[in-house]
């Protein structure tokens, strides 16, 4: 599980490699993953797999959704 700390690393790396152009679509490329756990080992002194992050990567995602859902009904 990835606390406050490493969830911020986390979603920064996912910004740049986004702006990388290595989340072409819906999903991060092969490269794009490699290079997230890449880069994550090395700034947050962890290794996780492919598959804890993008478990974790899900689970932002939907939270973000629902963040986001209650907004719009708010707003309206």
């Amino acid at each position: 599980m990835l606390d406050k700390r490493l969830t911020k690393i986390f979603c920064d790396i996912c910004i740049k490699e986004i702006l990388k152009c290595n989340k072409p679509g819906t999903h991060f490329t092969k490269d794009g993953w490699l290079k997230i756990m890449a880069n994550f080992e090395k700034e947050a002194c962890k290794t996780y797999s492919q598959r804890q992050l993008k478990y974790r990567w899900d689970a932002l995602r939907k939270e973000w959704k629902a963040c986001r859902n209650l907004n719009v009904k708010i707003l309206v």
